[in-house]
């Protein structure tokens, strides 16, 4: 069996790659491939590093794993092929002793490695905050009925100068039951029903709702790969999970405006981890990108956590809803905000190939 037909080797989601003796491409799997924006029939017998630029000294650790037979691992080094940005990742060479002279070379984008390390946060943080928004909306909103009632009633044998208490009551107990029906959205939300759908349907009626109302001072930019399959998901939750990001891509904008990017991209690399052990691919890939100032430093880890909000007033709740509807929806959400450019990025699952009739 070579390489290419193993399928432990097609099912790596980082690159790898087989170097020869002299540092050629011997063979890659489909992560090198996709991270190389190459295919092994234009790379196989190229050096390496004609191809791929690492910043480290990898001739002397290369040397060092083939004379003492034993993995050598990298971390924290700058990669970049072609024309891709350098991406920070973990590099791992180990020998095949097998093959003289011959060593594998896995490079991990820490992007990978540190979505992987969040999901299982992020998802437990909504299911706690489901129990908690279920209670809240439960025990909260009888008593404040009540005192808005009383408020009311007080009113009626009043004067104006007194009715401004009276006003402030009823004003401020309508703030929170309007607080607490956004909470109990958060709790009820109902599972998702899937069907095959296309994602930039979804994301232009997303694009348009924004233009005519929220978002009617940005530029929207659309840069979509026409060739996505369909994804599984239910489409008014995926609806509001676009629009809802959109809406606070504005809001960072300020009233002077900005400009959104919604782009669209196949990539192989991530798998879904479930508890069985078994991975599910989320290969499709949908970017929410604008120019505004970025996360707040001290928040920027934690903007899926419930009650976490950048915005004065904001409820924190809006990003965790996201995040549980991606994560029903078997998929993936992360972020990464730097001044002037802050990215949202969900990963979906591609929709199942209908069974065809038996005759």
């Amino acid at each position: 069996m070579t390489l290419d037909s193993d399928p432990i080797w097609t099912a790596l989601p980082i690159p790898a790659f087989l170097l020869d003796a002299e540092d050629r491409i011997a063979a890659i799997n489909p992560a090198a491939e996709l991270f190389m924006n190459a295919t092994i029939k234009t790379l196989r017998e190229v050096p390496v590093f004609d191809r791929l630029a690492v910043d480290a000294a990898l001739d002397e650790a290369f040397s060092r794993v083939r004379s003492n037979h034993a993995a050598l691992f990298i971390n924290d080094v700058a990669v970049s092929a072609g024309m891709r940005a350098p991406v920070e990742c973990n590099i791992q060479i180990a020998p095949m002793n097998d093959q003289a002279g011959h060593v594998l070379l896995l490079v991990s984008p820490r992007e990978i490695a540190g979505r992987l390390g969040r999901a299982h946060s992020v998802k437990t943080a909504a299911k706690s905050a489901i129990g908690m928004a279920e209670m809240l909306a439960h025990e909260i909103k009888n008593p404040l009925a009540g005192i808005t009632g009383a408020a009311q009633l007080l009113s009626m044998n009043l004067r104006n100068g007194d009715l401004e208490l009276t006003d402030l009551i009823v004003a401020e107990s309508r703030r929170i039951v309007k607080l607490l029906d956004q909470v109990e959205q958060f709790g009820n939300l109902s599972p998702p029903n899937c069907k095959a759908v296309n994602i930039h349907d979804i994301l232009d009626r997303a694009r348009k709702s924004a233009l005519v109302s929220y978002a009617a001072s940005m530029t929207i930019q659309e840069e979509y790969d026409p060739s996505l399959p369909p994804t599984w998901a239910d489409a008014d939750q995926l609806m509001q999970v676009f629009s809802n990001l959109i809406r606070n891509a504005a809001q960072a904008a300020g009233p002077g405006g900005g400009t959104i990017r919604l782009r669209t991209f196949y990539d192989l690399s991530l798998r879904l981890r479930h508890p069985d052990g078994s991975g599910v691919p989320v290969p499709l890939q949908v970017e929410i990108v604008d120019d505004g100032p970025g996360l707040p430093p001290d928040i920027a880890n934690d903007v899926f956590e419930p009650f976490v909000s950048g915005r004065e007033n904001g409820t924190g709740l809006g990003l965790a809803l996201v995040s549980k509807i991606i994560n029903d929806h078997g998929g993936w959400i992360a972020v990464d905000s730097v001044p002037g450019r802050t990215v949202f990025r969900i990963s979906l699952p591609v929709a199942p190939k209908p069974q065809e009739d038996e005759t």
